[in-house]
């Protein structure tokens, strides 16, 4: 069976668009099924793409260059790609995939598709005419006001409106929109008019829809259709966030791992209150007539009504999106719970579906008694957790597609695990280190927190968990029980006697003593294998002013490190005195100069007299301020004045969680920081780069010092380190940002640097050099080095290098891989860090 993929489209969701893509490649795919890829740019305009632009971190990356890398297709030519397959899957949210515009199209032209139909879309993505709909229906509903662009009376209607309902609180929003884009939370008519106004400006919608602030229990459900047409509501999840300063559940907290937002799967309802939510969700959509899947959003107000605010006729199919959490919780994977969907679709319209075997079945066959088996272990208890809980399920869930490695997703948790204040003092071992053995439900959970909570509270839950998933499970058409060795009990154990249980672990921690060479070592003692670079180098690498050291020494031509140096965070003398003292190994009170001379600088400098010192030395108007030993953007700010310098230092010093947004300058997004106190700060130049920005289907590009910043996997072959293509990456503030690197549908990363801005020899020469630096160094496997290159001379200038680079699904290293001559796919990929460590 051949089935066209439908991704993009013209609305800002098209990122999350290419997640939900990139899952139904990954585990809709198979030998009896094909995914062929289409693509609809801002402009609606048609292009038959590769696979390999699927795992592109955002459309971004390649819009500037569809008409090279892709194949356009007038209407006439797209509507004969489509019709020779057998059924579309139409992957687009907000506008045109989930308004009706698309499923109009397909239905002009008899071509099938899977989800609901244009006249059912229409009606429940537009958030005024569903909220029409559902009121006219009998259910409950809150207040809501319209306003429409290009008319006068919105002040006179918001005046009304907040005196008619005794407001003290609104929420502003498109009336097409999703994922929180363009939804605001405001406190009074004033600010309901500006953000009204800007909602217009930014042209994300024509009307705009104004509700009260809703207090209460949020909650959001996926509802199913059965082989006999009946509608199924799974068991709902809980959305805890903390509404004290009237935050909304935004897109950050949407689809960033974050603990600003807890998910209770099932909810903490009581089982009255959720049948009603499951019951009234069933009655909307066979109401308004819609198929195959759905996601309602809503709440459980304080006098038990149920409010259903938004419906999403297509739910978002990220890797641990609610469709698969939910559908998990009842007992099924990510490739059962899509051919699920595409069964009930292809008998609506009387297609054949290709024999599907239940991934229970395919253990059973000796082809998969053979495959290897692989821990994978995540999480950890520092500020890059949360991305290693990215790292972790994705590839254990690329890993289960393979027929060689037979992968289990483990849990690493320590109550007091964090990194240590100074690098010297990572040796220490982690004897209260537990790890959680994750059964498949639990390991889509979003967070570190999470994911362990809900493994020590298993027993808790189990009796009513295993009654509502067994009525689900009925009314859906299947087995009463689960028969998939994927799904069982949680199960805890000493880190000690998890390394002795596996002959190879795949290490998906970040930071602390999972990348600092404290693990490799225990490891490397117990004589199992893992993936990545041995103890010493990972020692080596975590430590940003060792490996700089290291380069330098080196001494290998076009090779360059930033001018920087080491700030020691002393104690504070007195209440509301921050002293600071520069040193080059935490004992003696140097400064490194810009000559690579050592110059003598005075203890406990006030802050003020050493941000003008450090910038004389280092010939800097501002600086890059970072932990000494961390990564994934964690505490990376960039500082503008030496007051900038003194709140920084306060924050680590208070050990506050994050840089709250616009603390610095430029700085609109929170910044995670270390999860333990820090002692040491690493100064640096900041580099100015050339201006690359992409505006619309452009890349814009202006010189001004002929340096651009890029990053650089390299991975072992045949016994030798080769370097990928290089990623030009192209960040909206001066520091890339965890979602810039890490979240999917946001970040650019172009692959490879564009000729038009890059030399093909500069290319090259960049690549020889990045090697030649991982070679010295003896990196071993695999690692990402992040530097900047000169646009002319290929010259490279480093700025770090990772051992374990995150392997997250829209990881830089999978489009790197994807670019090669020969396209490495990522499970591929995956398996070869594994093999090439010789097992």
């Amino acid at each position: 069976m051949k089935i066209a993929l439908i991704c993009g489209g013209p609305s800002p969701e098209r990122g999350i668009s290419l997640n939900s893509a990139r899952s139904v490649m990954d585990h809709l795919s198979s030998n009896k099924i094909e995914i062929i890829p289409f693509y609809l740019d801002l402009h609606r305009r048609p292009y038959k793409i590769s696979t390999a632009q699927l795992y592109s971190n955002t459309p971004s990356d390649f819009d500037f260059k569809l008409s090279q890398t892709a194949t356009p297709l007038n209407q006439a030519a797209f509507i004969r790609e489509l019709k020779k397959t057998s059924i579309v899957f139409p992957a687009i949210h907000g506008t045109y995939g989930e308004d009706g515009g698309l499923q109009r199209f397909l239905e002009r032209h008899n071509i099938p598709y899977i989800g609901s139909n244009a006249t059912a879309c229409a009606n429940i993505f537009d958030k005024f005419r569903a909220h029409k709909i559902i009121h006219d229906l009998g259910f409950f509903t809150m207040p809501t006001l319209l306003l429409k662009i290009f008319h006068n009376d919105h002040s006179k209607l918001l005046t009304h409106f907040f005196k008619k309902h005794h407001l003290k609180r609104v929420i502003v929003k498109p009336a097409s929109g999703g994922s929180s884009i363009g939804v605001f939370s405001v406190e009074n008519i004033k600010n309901a008019l500006e953000k009204t106004a800007l909602i217009f400006s930014k042209r994300l919608d024509t009307r705009v829809v104004v509700e009260p602030f809703a207090k209460g229990q949020e909650f959001t459900v996926i509802i199913l259709q059965n082989n006999f047409g009946l509608t199924v509501a799974l068991v709902p999840t809980e959305i805890e966030t903390d509404y004290t300063n009237h935050q909304i559940f935004d897109y950050r907290k949407k689809y960033l791992p974050t603990r600003q937002v807890t998910y209770h799967c099932p909810p903490r309802f009581d089982n009255a209150t959720m049948q009603k939510i499951q019951v009234q969700a069933e009655q909307i959509f066979t109401a308004t007539g819609l198929r195959d899947f759905a996601r309602f959003d809503g709440w459980v107000l304080p006098n038990g009504e149920i409010w259903f605010s938004d419906l999403n006729p297509i739910s978002g199919m990220e890797q641990n999106s609610f469709l698969f959490q939910q559908a998990a919780r009842v007992g099924l994977t990510h490739s059962e719970t899509l051919n699920y969907v595409l069964r009930r679709a292809c008998r609506r319209y009387g297609l054949e579906l290709p024999r599907y075997h239940s991934e229970s079945r395919l253990n059973q066959n000796d082809k998969n008694k053979n495959r290897r088996p692989v821990a994978v272990l995540f999480g950890g208890a520092t500020s890059e957790r949360q991305v290693s809980v990215m790292s972790g399920t994705n590839v254990w869930l690329k890993l289960r597609r393979s027929e060689e490695c037979q992968p289990t997703p483990y849990l690493l948790t320590q109550k007091n695990e964090a990194r240590p204040r100074t690098v010297a003092r990572a040796k220490a071992k982690d004897s209260g280190a537990w790890v959680w053995k994750v059964p498949y439900p639990l390991a889509l959970y979003h967070t570190a927190e999470e994911i362990a909570q809900n493994c020590a509270e298993f027993k808790q839950h189990e009796a009513r968990l295993s009654t509502l998933t067994r009525e689900v499970r009925l009314r859906l058409g299947l087995p009463e029980k689960i028969d998939n060795p994927a799904f069982f009990a949680p199960t805890k154990m000493t880190l000690r006697n998890f390394i002795r249980r596996f002959p190879f672990v795949f290490n998906a921690l970040h930071g602390g003593t999972g990348e600092n060479g404290t693990l490799q070592g225990q490891l490397t003692n117990a004589h199992v294998k893992f993936n990545g670079s041995e103890k010493k180098i990972s020692a080596l690498c975590m430590d940003k002013w060792a490996t700089k050291e290291a380069i330098k020494k080196l001494k290998i031509p076009g090779v360059h490190t930033i001018p920087g140096a080491i700030v020691v965070i002393s104690n504070p003398r007195r209440r509301g005195e921050k002293s600071l003292s520069q040193s080059t190994n935490g004992q003696r009170s140097l400064l490194r100069r810009r000559d690579d001379k050592l110059s003598e600088a005075s203890l406990g400098m006030t802050v003020e007299r050493l941000w003008k010192k450090l910038r004389r030395e280092l010939g800097a108007h501002t600086l890059i301020a970072k932990p000494r030993a961390d990564g994934c953007s964690s505490g990376v700010v960039h500082l503008h004045s030496s007051e900038e310098l003194r709140h920084y230092v306060e924050l680590l010093q208070s050990q506050a969680a994050c840089v709250p947004p616009n603390t610095f300058k430029d700085q609109n997004a929170a910044i995670d920081l270390p999860t333990q106190k820090t002692s040491e700060i690493l100064l640096e130049k900041t580099v100015e780069t050339d201006k690359l920005r992409v505006v619309g289907n452009r890349l814009k590009y202006s010189r001004v010092s002929g340096w651009i910043e890029i990053t650089v996997g390299v991975v072992e072959q045949k016994k030798k380190l080769h370097a990928f293509n290089p990623s030009v990456t192209v960040a909206e503030r001066s520091v890339l940002s965890v979602e810039e690197k890490f979240q999917g549908g946001t970040g650019i990363n172009i692959t490879p640097p564009p000729a038009s801005i890059v030399s093909p020899h500069a290319v090259e020469r960049a690549k020889k050099l990045v090697t030649a630096v991982a070679t010295e160094l003896n990196i071993q496997g695999y690692a990402r080095l992040d530097a900047f290159m000169h646009v002319k001379t290929g010259d490279v200038m480093i700025i770090e290098i990772n051992t374990l680079p995150a392997l997250t699904p829209s990881t830089v290293l999978y489009q790197q891989a994807l670019a090669e001559k020969t396209p490495i796919f990522p499970r591929e990929l995956l398996e070869e860090l594994i093999f090439n460590k010789g097992y």
